[in-house]
């Protein structure tokens, strides 16, 4: 299964552990898509950003 993770607010004024996750899901511009394989790590990667992102599971 994979995960369409798009960043849909600004990561200006946030914590910089936030900001450093939303980098490594490589969201670095509003409103960008990318695909990751699901799995716990980047479920937590998620879970720590939950309020700035949209998350869509999609099956292979």
């Amino acid at each position: 299964m994979k995960l369409h993770i798009k960043l849909i607010r600004s990561t200006i004024k946030r914590v910089e552990n936030q900001k450093r996750v939303a980098r490594a899901l490589g969201l670095h511009k509003m409103n960008k898509v990318r695909v990751h394989d699901d799995n716990p790590v980047i479920r937590g990667m998620i879970y720590k950003i939950r309020h700035l992102v949209e998350v869509t599971e999609v099956s292979e």
